[in-house]
């Protein structure tokens, strides 16, 4: 009877779910996304301002470096957080880390429940994906003859760990999502949806890129 009690304390679905040591949020929905949304704003402004320390840059270019300074915060600190943190859902006390998890978890409670695949593909995320999103602020800011190639590698990375977050919550058939339309299709669908578009239109365009510079390559000769 206890256990019964305790799986329908938490807010994530399925409500089978078992989540010992879960503790309640601390901080409220327009808190977290107040918070994270004027965070992404400050970073956007200041990597566009960082930007002209290049030089000439393109408003293309200087977008591409605010994506990809925005992915690399995402996957290192957000995502890393999730990936080495496995008792986040059982703090207490205010954490503003873990109560995004909290938050997020009530769209895809497979986090809250640390489902082996999704924390691997967050994990080799973080320690990979980040850190080379990173280096492709500065390689597109100072035009280095690799950057195209490392924003190809990293829209790939990014569009096949969101490829298979999708398939396998299809795969799998579970109730994973909280029934309010915020959570489904703003959290689950549009958010993660952001990681298809983008990678796949900066894929082309970076293959396009590479293919071009070969092509110019082939005409010298």
């Amino acid at each position: 009877m206890a256990t019964s009690v305790q799986q329908q304390l938490h807010p994530y679905y399925p409500k089978t779910l078992e989540l010992p040591g879960f503790a309640e949020a601390t901080m409220t929905q327009s808190f977290i996304l107040a918070t994270f949304g004027s965070f992404s704003v400050i970073l956007v402004f200041a990597v566009w301002a960082f930007a002209g320390t290049f030089g000439r840059v393109s408003k293309l270019d200087k977008s591409l470096m605010c994506w990809f300074a925005f992915c690399g915060f995402t996957h290192i600190v957000l995502e890393g957080y999730f990936a080495f943190d496995a008792n986040f859902y059982t703090y207490s006390v205010p954490n503003f880390l873990a109560e995004v998890w909290k938050e997020y978890s009530k769209a895809d409670s497979r986090y809250v429940g640390r489902d082996s695949a999704v924390v691997c593909v967050e994990g080799l995320t973080a320690v990979l994906v980040g850190p080379g999103c990173l280096l492709a602020v500065y390689a597109i800011g100072a035009k280095t003859t690799y950057r195209h190639t490392l924003q190809l590698v990293i829209s790939v990375a990014q569009l096949y760990g969101d490829l298979v977050y999708f398939i396998t919550v299809i795969l799998d058939g579970e109730e994973i999502s909280s029934p309010e339309p915020v959570y489904f299709w703003f959290y689950f669908i549009f958010m993660n949806g952001i990681w298809i578009v983008m990678p796949l239109c900066i894929g082309i365009h970076s293959w396009l890129a590479i293919s071009k510079a070969f092509e110019s390559k082939k005409k010298k000769k």
